[in-house]
């Protein structure tokens, strides 16, 4: 999910959209993109939208940026990458979902780059977590439910998540005071939740419209980590994830 607009955090870039701020020198788009290639997830479909053109350009220019180049001026398509990098066999498809779009819709939008897919894993573009993709993902294989969330323990002023065993029993997306659970950020969701429950027809929020929608009918469960995780939601919290970066002790980097 890249395409919101991050109205909170406006005064550490208006120039940036909010996926593309950067941690450590890269997006923290691209440290996300990182926890899941960890676990062989390397497929992925972003979801623009504010700016997006800026993520575009990013990954348009992506070998240029990390690798060493020979080129010869004048010369069309003279252009020799010298550097091998990790993220080679990364297949990125990059959609225009449009920017006044709420997450649901953004997510119909991309159905036709989700066809072939058993499970879609939907992530927000401004957290990160020391979470086992892998782990997420036999869970939601098991559990029966239509959708899988990851509850995390963050400060009070997120959406709780009020659970019975790995049964979601309630979705509040904004209470005054949160000491549970909260979304995390990091989902697995069944294909069949197309046409069911996210319809296309109206500009659909999953956090306000969907989730609590199938919550109540008990087809979302929960998948309990108990590690750490941060989104972006405020300079504060932007600096702390740099700090954390340049100390050596971001707890999200699980790669070598």
């Amino acid at each position: 999910m890249c395409g919101g607009q991050g109205t909170r955090i406006r005064d550490v870039s208006e120039i940036l959209p909010k996926p593309m701020l950067p941690i450590g020198g890269q997006p923290i788009l691209w440290h996300i993109m990182k926890i899941y290639a960890r676990y062989g997830f390397k497929d992925f479909v972003l979801c623009l939208g504010y700016k997006g053109w800026i993520i575009k350009e990013f990954f348009l220019n992506y070998n240029a940026k990390v690798s060493d180049i020979s080129l010869q001026l004048g010369r069309k398509d003279s252009i020799e990458y010298h550097s091998k990098n990790d993220e080679a066999d990364w297949n990125i498809t990059l959609v225009e979902t449009g920017e006044a779009s709420k997450t649901a819709r953004r997510l119909w939008l991309s159905r036709p780059y989700l066809k072939d897919c058993d499970y879609i894993s939907v992530t927000y573009g401004d957290g990160v977590a020391d979470i086992n993709i892998r782990k997420l993902m036999e869970h939601h294989q098991k559990s029966g439910h239509l959708v899988s969330i990851s509850g995390v323990h963050p400060s009070g002023r997120f959406g709780e998540i009020e659970s019975e065993g790995n049964l979601i029993r309630r979705f509040n997306e904004k209470p005054n005071v949160s000491a549970g659970l909260i979304n995390g950020g990091f989902m697995v969701f069944n294909p069949e939740v197309f046409g069911t429950y996210i319809n296309g027809k109206t500009n659909q929020s999953l956090e306000d419209d969907v989730l609590p929608a199938m919550v109540k009918e008990k087809k979302v469960g929960i998948h309990k980590h108990p590690g750490s995780w941060q989104c972006v939601d405020t300079p504060r919290e932007y600096a702390y994830l740099n700090q954390l970066w340049a100390e050596d002790k971001a707890f999200w980097k699980i790669w070598s």
